[in-house]
């Protein structure tokens, strides 16, 4: 007869080999920096930017600026126009 021991750790082992763990939950990239909530800005005047606050990076932009290739999907971006208006508000 076989210990209990002997059926019951190799049973144990299989199911525990058996585990698989869950991908995490896929966030669409405009909310992981919170643009989705911000497209209220696009059109408004640069200047309402002052007066907020982000809860990450932010960047923004102004033609003729030199600005970086990388990516970086909770950093906020905010280009702005020649006329001081705020064209879009994007990640990465």
């Amino acid at each position: 007869m076989i210990p209990f021991a002997a059926r019951v750790v190799p049973a144990f082992l299989l199911l525990a080999a058996c585990t698989m763990e869950l991908p995490p939950p896929v966030i669409p990239p405009a909310r992981q920096c919170g643009a989705a909530d911000l497209q209220g800005l696009v059109g408004q005047r640069a200047s309402v930017l002052q007066t907020m606050r982000f809860g990450g990076p932010v960047r923004i932009t102004r033609p003729g600026e030199a600005v970086t290739m990388d990516y970086s999907e909770s950093r906020l971006n905010i280009r702005i126009n020649r006329a001081e208006r705020i064209v879009s508000v994007t990640c990465g």
